[in-house]
C-alpha cells in the first residue's frame, strides 16, 4: 500500500488550512504594514465617548464610511474635538478589528476641514426659516394649562410612549391618544405631517396639545425632524406643539419652530401637565389662607368697632345738647319772625310806591292799539280779497252756462251715438252665421248696460261741479238769515271801527232786497241819510252754470 493513500491531506491541495485567527492575524498585519499612514478626509457621524474614555465614530462620504477610534491618551492633543456633522481631517493608520471582522481607522490626529453636507444643508433650511420669522417668539402659541386630551405622535414600540403615559398617569390622569409613526428614515417625516394634520382636520378628538416624541440617537436617526417640510407643518399647526426629539444635547429643526422643546419625552409630558396632588394642595393652602384673612379681618373689623364706640360720646349727651339749641332757637323764632316781617313790609311799601294806575295801563293801552292796528290792516286785507274772488267768480260765471256745460256730454253722447251706429253697421256686416248672430243680444245688452254707466258718471260728476258752484255763490248766507253790509262805494263793512256816525251803509237782504241805513251811536237822532244814486245791481250768476 502506496503512502498517498495513507496521508490525511486531501490529494488536490497540498496547502495547510488557515485557521480564522491566523487569517484575521496576516490580514491586520498586511493591512497595518500597506496603509500605516493615512490622511483622510470625510464628515463625522456617530460618536460615542464610552465610559474607558476612547472616543469612536464614524467617517463617511457620500458614498462610503469607515469606522474610527481615538484612544484616551491622544484626545487631549487633538486640534478639534469630534463633533457629528463636523467635516474633518484625520491622520492615523489602518487596522481591523478581528473579533468582527472590520477595519478601522485608529486616530493620532484630528483637525476640522469646514462643516459638513449635512450640517452645512441643516444651517442653510435653518437660516431660511428663520428669515421667514418661524423662530419668532412672538407666533408661538401658549400650552394649556390643564389639558383634557394630550395628542402623542410617535412609535407606538420603544420606551418613550412608555415613559409618556406614565408620566402623564402619576401627574395628571386625561385622555391621550397615539398617533403611531415611524420616527426614522424617509418615509417618517411624510407620516408626522399627516398625524399632525389629522388631530387638526378632527378625524379624531382634537387634542389640547401635541407633543412630537422621539428617542435619542445619532444625527442619521434624527435626520428626518429636520425636514424642512415637517418644519413649516409644525409651524403651520393650530395646536400647541412640544417637541421632544432626542436627549438634551440632540437639537433638530422642529425644535426652533415649535412652540415649546423640551429635553426629554419625559420632559414633554411634564412640560404639557400640571400635578394633580401639587393643585389639590395648592387649592387646600388657598382655602386655609382665605378662611385665615377672613377671620383676620373680621377680627381687625371688630377691634376697630370697639375702639370707635368707646371714642364715641354717649346719646343721651347728644341729645341734651341737640335739646338745648333747639330751646335756644324756639326763644328766637319769634323775634326774627317779627323782624322778618318788618323788612318785608318796607321793601313792599318801596316798591309799591314805584307803580301807579297809569303806569299799569299803558301796555295794556299798547296792546289795545296794536290789536286795531291789526284789525284794521286784516279788514282791508280781506275785503281786497273778497273783491278779487267776487270779480273772478263774476267772470267765470259769465263763462259757465248749462248750455256751456252740457256741450261736450252732448258731443260724448253723439259720438257715442255714431260709434254705436258704425258698431251695429260692422256687427251686421260681421254677422253673416247663426253663431254670431246668436251673440247679438247679449251684445246689445252689454252696449246699453255701458251706455248707462257711462251716462250715470257724468250725470253724477255734473251734480257734483253744480253743488261746487252753489258752495262758492257769495250770496248764500244771504239765504240763511244774514245781510251784508256795505258802504256807499260798494267795499264790505266787516267791523264797526271805521265806520263813521251819519255815514250812509247799504244792508243787502235775499232775493237782492237792500234796505239804506245811516250810522248813528245810539245816543242822538240818526242824520237824514242824503240822497244817493240807485246803486247798479250786481250780476248774479245763473243758477245752471258751473264753477
Amino acid at each position: 500500500m502506496s503512502e498517498d493513500l495513507l496521508s490525511p491531506v486531501d490529494s488536490q491541495s497540498n496547502s495547510p488550512p488557515w485557521s480564522v485567527s491566523e487569517l484575521a492575524g496576516a490580514l491586520k498585519r498586511t493591512i497595518e504594514s500597506a496603509y500605516d499612514h493615512v490622511r483622510l478626509r470625510g464628515e463625522i457621524s456617530k460618536v460615542t465617548r464610552h465610559t474607558s474614555g476612547h472616543v469612536y465614530l464614524t467617517l463617511k462620504d457620500d458614498r462610503a464610511a469607515i469606522d474610527g477610534v481615538i484612544w484616551k491618551g491622544n484626545i487631549s492633543r487633538l486640534k478639534a474635538q469630534p463633533q457629528a456633522g463636523l467635516e474633518v481631517i484625520v491622520t492615523g493608520k489602518l487596522t481591523t478589528f478581528p473579533a468582527s471582522s472590520k477595519y478601522q481607522i485608529v486616530i493620532e490626529s484630528l483637525e476640522a476641514a469646514g462643516i459638513g453636507a449635512l450640517l452645512a444643508q441643516l444651517e442653510r433650511t435653518k437660516a431660511k426659516l428663520h428669515g421667514e420669522g418661524l423662530f419668532a417668539a412672538e407666533r408661538k402659541k401658549r400650552l394649556p394649562f390643564a389639558p383634557k386630551t394630550i395628542g402623542v405622535i410617535t412609535s407606538p414600540t420603544g420606551a418613550v410612549i412608555r415613559d409618556i403615559l406614565h408620566r402623564i398617569r402619576d401627574r395628571w390622569p386625561c385622555r391621550v391618544i397615539v398617533w403611531p409613526v415611524i420616527v426614522q428614515g424617509d418615509a417618517a417625516p411624510a407620516q408626522i405631517i399627516q398625524a399632525l394634520n389629522g388631530f387638526q382636520s378632527g378625524a379624531v378628538p382634537r387634542p389640547d396639545v401635541l407633543i412630537v416624541a422621539r428617542g435619542g440617537g445619532s444625527v442619521e436617526d434624527l435626520w428626518a425632524f429636520n425636514d424642512e417640510g415637517l418644519a413649516r407643518a409644525v409651524a403651520a399647526c393650530t395646536l400647541p406643539v412640544i417637541s421632544a426629539v432626542g436627549h438634551e444635547t440632540d437639537t433638530t429643526l422642529i425644535d426652533f419652530v415649535s412652540d415649546r422643546r423640551a429635553p426629554t419625552p419625559t420632559g414633554a409630558a411634564e412640560m404639557a401637565t400640571p400635578v394633580l396632588s401639587e393643585l389639590r394642595g395648592f387649592v387646600l393652602d388657598l382655602e386655609r389662607r382665605r378662611l385665615g384673612s377672613f377671620d383676620q379681618a373680621l377680627r381687625n373689623r371688630r377691634e376697630r368697632v370697639a375702639l370707635l364706640g368707646r371714642a364715641l360720646p354717649k346719646p343721651q349727651d347728644l341729645i341734651d345738647a341737640a335739646q338745648q339749641r333747639l330751646d335756644y332757637a324756639a326763644h328766637r323764632l319769634g323775634g326774627g319772625l317779627l323782624r322778618n316781617l318788618n323788612a318785608h313790609d318796607t321793601a313792599f311799601a318801596r316798591t309799591a310806591a314805584r307803580f301807579s294806575p297809569a303806569l299799569l295801563e299803558r301796555p295794556r293801552h299798547l296792546k289795545a292799539e296794536r290789536v286795531t292796528q291789526l284789525s284794521e290792516r286784516a279788514t282791508a286785507a280781506l275785503t281786497r280779497g273778497v273783491e278779487r274772488q267776487r270779480v273772478e267768480f263774476t267772470r267765470l260765471s259769465a263763462r259757465l252756462t248749462p248750455a256751456l256745460t252740457l256741450r261736450p256730454l252732448d258731443l260724448k253722447r253723439e259720438a257715442l251715438n255714431r260709434l254705436n251706429q258704425r258698431f251695429d253697421a260692422a256687427l251686421n256686416r260681421r254677422l253673416d252665421d247663426s253663431a254670431r248672430r246668436a251673440r247679438l243680444p247679449e251684445l246689445e245688452q252689454r252696449l246699453a248696460a255701458a251706455l248707462a254707466r257711462l251716462l250715470s258718471q257724468k250725470s253724477e260728476r255734473l251734480h257734483r261741479l253744480d253743488q261746487l258752484r252753489l258752495s262758492l255763490d257769495p250770496d248764500r248766507p244771504l239765504n240763511l238769515g244774514f245781510a251784508r253790509v256795505s258802504r256807499a262805494d260798494g267795499h264790505l263793512v266787516t267791523s264797526p271801527e271805521g265806520v263813521g256816525v251819519g255815514e250812509a251803509l247799504t244792508l243787502t237782504f235775499k232775493g237782492d232786497r237792500t234796505l239804506d241805513v245811516v250810522a248813528s251811536d245810539g245816543t242822538s237822532a240818526p242824520p237824514t241819510r242824503p240822497a244817493t244814486k240807485p246803486r247798479p245791481t250786481p250780476l248774479k250768476p245763473e243758477q245752471g252754470s258751473l264753477f
